[in-house]
């Protein structure tokens, strides 16, 4: 394997998936849809769904419950994040999309040396589907789903860590890139800096989630390593 470039000290990058690497609010809005209208809810927007991702799928339900009546009513939210599911993860990635050059840039960095790894709250079955489909799988040394470790999600430390030691890469060479408040707050916890995709699903200004750096596009990244505080 080639060396990564001399001049970064980073050799390691944990990347969030929705948001970050793929457009999956699509996907997501059909099965929530679904589950809405089996329970006699009216429908939610994309744009409503999209405010709603990232903190896993009983949160994603909760919600959509929320924002369409009395919140989860008349069964439990273990029930219902089970039934999403059923109809989320054979169809994961049927609309799912990778936002404009994910696949080139981890592909470029994969074959200049660098290591990779994957640090979402999307359970772990569902994320696999995605990363098969959109052909990302090989270039991920580690993938830690919202269920890989009971109990643990992001913001928690614990989940970008965990990847760590799965790559037996340190905390000082690697960086966490993401599009919201629960990357970037994992990240500071584990003592890694964050870089924030401006084109993902955070509510409000990037820039106001506390990242070390926001990027524009796929393309700004590796550029990026070299602006990071102990680059």
């Amino acid at each position: 394997m080639p060396e990564a470039p001399a001049g970064s000290t980073i050799r390691t990058v944990l990347f969030d998936l929705d948001g970050t690497l793929v457009d999956s609010a699509p996907d997501l809005l059909v099965a929530a849809n679904k589950l809405l209208k089996e329970r006699h809810r009216r429908p939610v927007t994309l744009d409503e769904i999209t405010m709603m991702i990232g903190d896993g799928v009983p949160k994603l339900v909760e919600r959509a419950f929320e924002a369409t009546g009395e919140g989860v009513y008349g069964a439990s939210l273990a029930t219902l994040a089970k039934r999403f599911l059923e109809f989320y993860e054979p169809h994961a990635a049927d609309l799912t999309v990778p936002f404009p050059g994910a696949i080139d840039c981890l592909q470029r960095l994969h074959n200049q040396g660098y290591v990779l790894a994957l640090c979402t709250n999307k359970p772990y079955d569902a994320t696999l589907e995605i990363l098969d489909a959109l052909g990302l799988a090989p270039l991920l040394s580690a993938v830690i789903g919202g269920d890989s470790l009971p109990g643990i999600k992001k913001p928690d430390p614990r989940h970008l860590l965990a990847a760590l030691d799965k790559l037996g890469a340190e905390v000082g060479s690697a960086v966490m890139v993401g599009d919201n408040a629960n990357d970037v707050n994992a990240a500071k916890a584990a003592n890694l800096p964050a870089i924030v995709c401006r084109f993902g699903y955070t509510q409000g200004p990037a820039e106001s989630l506390g990242g070390d750096i926001v990027i524009e596009h796929f393309d700004d990244l590796p550029a990026a390593f070299e602006k990071l505080p102990f680059a």
